[in-house]
């Protein structure tokens, strides 16, 4: 008999209305009676737990594509994704991983070949504001810092970041006490610098002064070896990107950065004597060299052929060889220009 009374299994729409009212709840309603509200959250965390095992599976079976389309379409229907986002800090830590993981996974979700979550996010662009500002809270940083880079995935929301103020806190964030946060910040700022070619391209000819006065003086000239470390590799993956050659022939023509480059080559950490070089070699490839470029070369040749007859990588590398030995070809070579 007890097999007639079984509850029917939800279906993916009715776990994500019962997700959002439970959400809306929370949000809403300070509940007085601390039993009744320890209820609540007790029914929302299950709730998560269950859209999450919709859009991964359970280890045991894969999940199914209509019933991830379903899910993903009343996602996105109403303002769940605004309910999740206000209400995180209420969750407890294990049920804001699992909410993570949905927002992250949700992302991807195609519905009839749409991703629909992006146009969500392009009608409440505000929600950006609200992740990237998360870094400054030490409890909320890690997860929505998840959050803030799978939505990056959708070139339009990147575009926003990288156009709003939000952009220069990066510089900040990246420094934070907290090594965890740091990196998290870190990790999201490369990928809004990597990841959509043209949007990125754009972004550092439109920003080019700021964006690299803050670069250098923040991030390659701090004293902090892993921002330093960080900046120089981010930098060499910048300027190496063939969408962003204008950019680079305006880095490679300036004094000021080949000084600060320069100080990197002569670090005591390999890597980052490693990754400066990679950066060196195209102010020495550089065909159009302005004259002031020529004589700081010329003037520091004898220094710069010395540390390069001992340089090597710790693991034999082919085209590193041949790129040292382009650049010291170059650097022998070099006459002063006249200024004119």
């Amino acid at each position: 008999m007890k097999g007639l009374f079984k509850s029917k299994p939800k279906t993916p729409v009715d776990l994500v209305r019962q997700t959002r009212e439970l959400l809306m709840y929370v949000e809403r309603v300070n509940d007085t009676r601390e039993g009744k509200r320890e209820e609540k959250m007790m029914e929302l965390s299950k709730s998560i737990r269950e859209l999450k095992i919709t859009l991964y599976g359970n280890g045991e079976s894969e999940p199914l594509a209509e019933a991830c389309a379903q899910l993903t379409q009343e996602f996105f229907k109403e303002n769940t994704l605004r309910l999740i986002i206000n209400c995180l800090p209420n969750l407890n830590l294990e049920t804001r991983k699992d909410a993570t993981q949905v927002v992250a996974n949700l992302q991807r979700q195609q519905v009839q070949s749409r991703l629909i979550a992006c146009d969500y996010l392009e009608a409440n662009i505000d929600l950006m504001d609200k992740l990237i500002l998360g870094y400054e809270n030490t409890e909320m940083a890690l997860h929505y810092g998840a959050m803030l880079r799978e939505c990056i995935r959708h070139q339009s929301v990147a575009r926003y970041v990288l156009e709003s103020e939000h952009m220069k806190k990066f510089f900040d964030y990246i420094q934070l006490p907290n090594f965890d946060i740091a990196a998290d910040a870190a990790a999201t700022f490369k990928e809004l610098l990597t990841r959509h070619k043209s949007t990125v391209a754009e972004f550092l000819s439109k920003n080019y002064d700021w964006f690299f006065t803050e670069y250098n003086s923040k991030l390659l000239e701090s004293s902090n070896y892993i921002t330093r470390r960080q900046a120089v590799k981010l930098l060499a993956d910048m300027l190496l990107d063939r969408s962003n050659s204008a950019v680079m022939t305006r880095y490679v023509s300036s004094r000021d950065n080949l000084r600060i480059l320069m100080n990197l080559l002569r670090e005591s950490s390999k890597s980052i004597q490693i990754e400066a070089f990679h950066v060196f070699k195209l102010f020495a490839a550089n065909h159009n060299k302005p004259p002031d470029i020529v004589s700081i070369l010329v003037a520091n040749r004898s220094k710069l052929l010395r540390l390069f007859a001992d340089f090597k990588t710790e693991k034999e590398d082919e085209q590193f060889e041949a790129d040292k030995a382009q650049v010291v070809k170059e650097i022998a070579a070099l006459e002063p220009k006249e200024n004119k």
